[in-house]
């Protein structure tokens, strides 16, 4: 093999993975942005926690809860998620949620919680389903009752 098309070959892997290893996309940062940043994000989940508080089929679920530190954690996970700038300090949600017994039913009423949230903030259907999509996939390490 020609050393030039070796040489562009390695170029192309190298490119690849920077592409692939960057930290945050423009369309993250959009999504972070679209959502208002830190102070949007810790309104939409402010807000969240009202509703999951007065939801009659989970609020149950959370009564020895710190809601605090739980709001908290929500905000770091949201903005990590949306591309921010922020750290999850958290635990892993298999670890966290391996004992608690949640249903679909539950992970559903939350995450229609969610969404009662953002609309009360005036995030557009569009941006609340950009987010709801990058929480979904953690449905498999949340539900653990099938």
């Amino acid at each position: 093999m020609n050393k030039y098309v070796k040489l562009i070959r390695i170029a192309l892997v190298a490119a690849t993975i920077m592409v692939a290893t960057k930290p945050v996309s423009a369309q993250e940062s959009t999504l972070y942005n679209a959502l208002g940043q830190e102070s949007g994000i810790s309104r939409i989940v402010d807000e969240t926690v009202i509703q999951i508080l007065n939801d009659e089929r989970i609020k149950s679920g959370f009564k020895d809860t710190n809601m605090k530190r739980l709001a908290q954690l929500l905000k770091e996970q949201f903005c990590v998620v949306a591309g921010g700038p922020c750290q999850y300090s958290g635990d892993e949600m298999a670890i966290v949620h391996e004992k608690l017994g949640i249903t679909s039913a539950q992970f559903n009423a939350l995450a229609e919680d969610l969404q009662a949230g953002m609309e009360k903030c005036n995030i557009p259907f569009a941006i609340q389903n950009k987010l709801i999509a990058r929480l979904a996939p953690m449905k498999r390490d949340i539900v653990t009752v099938k």
